[in-house]
């Protein structure tokens, strides 16, 4: 880190000091001239003074000025450090709150895509049921009309051998009886009677 510009170097402050304490000296001549009384009166105390405000301000300049600037160098150098993390973390919270937005976008599309998928596999599924409960009906409403049909085809079987039987028990009583010929035909009549209403 270099310097901050409004920082002084301890040569310039000497300097400063040294012209300003000169300027000090040349008062008490100017007023030695306008006749009034001196500020300052030159001579070997003021010099050693002079040295000593030198070697203070040179033991204040090394233990208190440079620590304190360094000091707060430092203490810019971490603000700086800690502004440059924040301003990362809030970045990368950003690109991550961007990701996990991403990724419910995502899950979303994906859940939507699931329910479609599963309305349309209840649809196939009610349909293909559907189907199958009409094949089932259909094949139950043909196995019944086979079953009837061979039941009646059973029946006319069972009444043509009861008709055969009827017929052969009425030429017995016939023959039995040696009935006449109206006799005959009024028990043909009765048979054939008893055969059609069935």
């Amino acid at each position: 880190m270099g310097r901050d510009r409004g920082a002084v170097s301890l040569p310039v402050a000497i300097q400063g000091i040294a012209s300003l304490l000169m300027a000090m000296a040349g008062v008490p001549a100017w007023a030695a001239e306008g006749g009034g009384g001196s500020l300052i009166e030159v001579n070997g105390s003021l010099i050693i003074q002079i040295i000593n405000f030198l070697i203070l301000l040179v033991v204040l300049y090394r233990f208190m000025y440079r620590p304190l600037v360094g000091a707060l160098e430092n203490r810019s150098a971490a603000i700086k450090q800690q502004l440059a993390e924040a301003q990362d973390a809030r970045e990368q919270a950003q690109r991550q709150l961007a990701v996990m937005e991403e990724r419910i976008r995502s899950a979303h599309a994906e859940a939507q895509a699931t329910r479609d998928r599963a309305l349309q596999d209840a649809a196939a599924l009610r349909e293909r049921l559907s189907a199958e409960a009409r094949q089932e009906a259909s094949r139950l409403v043909e196995a019944a009309q086979a079953q009837i049909a061979g039941e009646v085809r059973r029946a006319r079987a069972e009444l043509r051998a009861e008709v055969g039987q009827l017929a052969t028990e009425v030429a017995e009583r016939l023959i039995r009886r040696s009935l006449r010929d109206d006799d005959h035909q009024r028990l043909m009549a009765e048979a054939l009677a008893r055969i059609e209403p069935a």
